[in-house]
């Protein structure tokens, strides 16, 4: 058996129309950090990267050219994309999981959604499915098949179908070191297509990194399959080391730090934006966090230093009965005051939220839709509440969950469960508080002509944008209203 191993991932951007058209892909992160491991180890490894592909079968000419002992679907776990599990890409998975079987492949899989599902991976053809973080697992197990033993049901976080019976070893536990891994084998990937779509699309090239793998905190909707609960981290120098090599292989403007929360130990940025600055780095970056570590100054002024200029808060909802149902752990107070703060030091933030959290009311909607009119983050990333396997959010509605589980692709905005309104409300309801915001945004502009008159055409332009706004935003209501009538 040779050492060659084919790396790919189930992520196809051309099947998520909503993502394709906003044109800001990322490289497959957890896919190049597993080839890098394997790499180290002594194999020879190659990448099919399915991101610009047109169809799965695609693949045929990568195992076809490299003849690889194994193929290896390893989804890239730090992308928020990647988590939601969509049925687009599944099926993708099995497509190519059986083109490689029909080569003779050994097949391994590695994501979120095959954790959840790891039997149907091993019905649809998977030699083995690998169980939460998966690095050290796929070493072991690819060890194990190339010294021929009997049996890999010594190794922790595994699952394999022998004989027709599945087998499932307990879960491992995940890396605390993280400096430990090599960085990710960034030479296998082709960067050309991911910087053209982003210089076309937004002006400059955004590459993804990641600083600490897990969240410690509990939201009862958020599924964790791969880290559970942990929260680990990689030291400043390990990141800016791998910021510099970045900087000087691919020279990008922008950096989206994938992590689910960044910066989470005490001191931690304050000591990166050191580093940033002592190593002279330029760049700008993005970052997820929550409203009630945004309160802490000495955290939100190193965050500026290094470079921050947008910062993605899991704000949910402006009802403090729905964060509390949602065991958020934040307040509304926490988000207004987190928001005022991150604009006192010239950074733009922006605001996750989700509909449709069970027992949410007319009453909660409209104090959501009023503190987005009120604060008018940069932007709005809007969702309706997803259950994902794992989770109490999942137990409390999966009664009402019947074949559709998941989503085709991330702007099917489906409700799958039983709630206040039908699912069609929800879908229009991500149009109405869009065109309110936008609104809102126009008339904050005109205002801001008003006060201090500029023949600036952008200006003009943008302030003008009242009237487009006003009328999209009655129509949207007006449909709205008319489905607020039809019960769930």
């Amino acid at each position: 058996m040779n050492k060659k191993i084919l790396f790919t991932h189930s992520y196809f951007l051309r099947f998520d129309p909503k993502q394709w058209k906003t044109a800001q892909p990322y490289p497959p992160l957890g896919t190049l950090y597993a080839a890098a491991l394997m790499r180290e180890d002594g194999y020879a490894v190659e990448l099919f990267d399915a991101m610009f592909a047109k169809d799965s079968y695609e693949v045929m000419t990568s195992i076809d050219a490299y003849q690889p002992s194994y193929f290896v679907v390893y989804d890239d776990g730090f992308n928020y994309l990647t988590k939601m599990c969509l049925t687009n890409m599944r099926q993708a998975a099995f497509r190519m999981m059986k083109l490689a079987k029909e080569r003779g492949c050994i097949v391994i899989v590695s994501s979120s959604d095959s954790t959840d599902r790891y039997e149907e991976y091993l019905n649809e053809g998977a030699d083995f499915v690998l169980l939460g973080e998966a690095e050290m697992t796929l070493k072991e197990l690819i060890g194990s098949l190339n010294d021929n033993e009997a049996d890999q049901l010594h190794i922790a976080g595994l699952a394999q179908k022998k004989n027709d019976i599945i087998s499932k070893t307990p879960r491992r536990n995940v890396l605390r070191f993280l400096d430990g891994l090599p960085f990710p084998a960034w030479d296998i990937i082709d960067i050309k297509p991911y910087k053209e779509m982003w210089m076309k699309s937004s002006g400059y090239f955004s590459l993804n990194m990641a600083t600490t793998r897990g969240c410690p905190f509990k939201c009862n909707w958020c599924a964790k399959p791969i880290y559970g609960n942990r929260y680990n981290s990689r030291s400043p120098e390990n990141a800016v080391a791998e910021l510099k090599m970045l900087k000087e292989k691919f020279n990008f403007d922008h950096i989206w730090f994938c992590d689910d929360i960044f910066g989470l130990k005490p001191n931690w940025v304050n000591e990166f934006a050191d580093l940033v600055e002592k190593e002279k780095l330029k760049f700008r970056f993005k970052i997820q966090s929550r409203a009630d570590l945004l309160l802490q100054e000495n955290y939100v002024a190193a965050l500026y230093r290094a470079g921050c200029e947008n910062i993605w808060m899991g704000a949910e909802s402006g009802s403090q009965k729905i964060l509390d149902a949602m065991d958020k752990g934040t307040t509304v107070e926490q988000i207004r005051n987190a928001t005022k703060l991150i604009k006192q030091y010239g950074m733009l933030p922006s605001f996750f939220i989700q509909f449709g959290y069970l027992d949410e009311t007319k009453d909660d909607i409209e104090k959501t839709v009023n503190l987005i009119n009120e604060l008018l983050p940069h932007s709005i990333g809007i969702s309706v509440s997803y259950p994902l396997p794992g989770t109490v959010f999942y137990d409390k509605v999966k009664a009402d969950l019947h074949e559709k589980t998941n989503w085709s692709d991330s702007d099917e905005m489906a409700l799958m469960f039983k709630n206040t309104y039908q699912p069609a409300f929800y879908k229009q309801l991500y149009n109405y508080v869009h065109a309110s915001y936008r609104k809102h945004i126009a008339l904050q502009d005109l205002k801001s002509l008003l006060r201090s008159p500029s023949l600036s055409r952008k200006k003009i332009k943008k302030a003008l944008s009242i009237v487009y706004y006003k009328t999209l935003f009655f129509i949207h209501k007006k449909r709205l209203l008319n489905l607020e009538k039809i019960s769930a």
